[in-house]
């Protein structure tokens, strides 16, 4: 009997952290949206954070949406190439990389993606403001493939839709929380946002997520949102993951000022 009672009044462990696997440091990205600026500031920063800390196999993701609204989508493009010749940098496919391709595809669908950024994504890859206004859909449409080659696109076409490590899943925008992380849709990879965002459930994986933003990190247990609206807000996050330990980065820019990065603990 006393046995019993003493099990029962025994301390119990605290539960388990989710972890990324032993032995690595991911540094995830939320949604860029052509702010270069941010994006640089947020690359030096990785990269001194990496340098100062224990070696281990370190890894990039990008959660999507590097392309629209932000002034610089195609510098952005150009700069994750060139990271990703230094270090391993991974990049999920976004709603807007999407859009992106998809306007190739018919008038219609440009003009779609006109009202969502795109603009600014044409405007980055060479094409004046003046240019641009004094340009009719279709012409704007036959310009298209002149001014973002084929392998541009290709590339872009050629981003994940998920990444898995350890106790984590990263993805742009969410999972369906009715279905296991193999059978998941890209649709809802790269555009859900309700069904999972109301989700209060647990998920196969912790999903760390971009595509709805907040006005900082929110930690929800299931899932980690880290989009804070870097091309209106001027802040740009990264959630960093080693063993069962987060952090977070933050490049930020306020009123036009210089681009200052931030450190912090585990979001709240």
């Amino acid at each position: 009997m006393f046995a019993t009672l003493r099990k029962m009044f025994s301390r119990q462990p605290p539960p388990q952290l989710p972890a990324v696997p032993e032995g690595t440091r991911y540094y995830a990205i939320g949604d860029i949206h052509g702010r270069l600026d941010l994006y640089e500031a947020m690359i030096a920063a990785i990269e001194a954070d990496d340098a100062e800390r224990a070696d281990c196999e370190s890894h990039v993701i990008l959660l999507g949406d590097l392309v629209d609204r932000g002034p610089d989508s195609a510098g952005v493009i150009a700069r994750t190439r060139a990271w990703q010749q230094e270090r391993s940098v991974r990049v999920l496919a976004g709603n807007h990389e999407e859009m992106f391709l998809n306007a190739f595809e018919k008038p219609e669908v440009l003009r779609h993606f006109l009202k969502y950024g795109g603009r600014q994504t044409i405007q980055s890859y060479g094409v004046s403001k003046k240019q641009f206004n004094a340009m009719m859909l279709e012409e704007l449409f036959e310009l298209l493939p002149k001014i973002v080659p084929q392998s541009e696109r290709d590339y872009i076409a050629g981003f994940e839709e998920m990444i898995i490590a350890g106790d984590y899943a990263f993805v742009h925008a969410g999972v369906d929380p009715a279905a296991p992380l193999d059978k998941q849709k890209r649709s809802d990879m790269l555009w859900i946002r309700d069904r999972f965002l109301s989700h209060k459930g647990p998920l196969d994986k912790v999903i760390v997520h971009g595509h709805t933003i907040f006005d900082s990190v929110m930690d929800c247990g299931n899932r980690i949102g880290i989009d804070t609206g870097a091309f209106r807000s001027g802040v740009l996050t990264a959630l960093v993951l080693e063993g069962d330990q987060r952090r977070i980065i933050q490049a930020c820019q306020n009123d036009n000022g210089p681009v200052e990065v931030f450190h912090g603990e585990r979001p709240q």
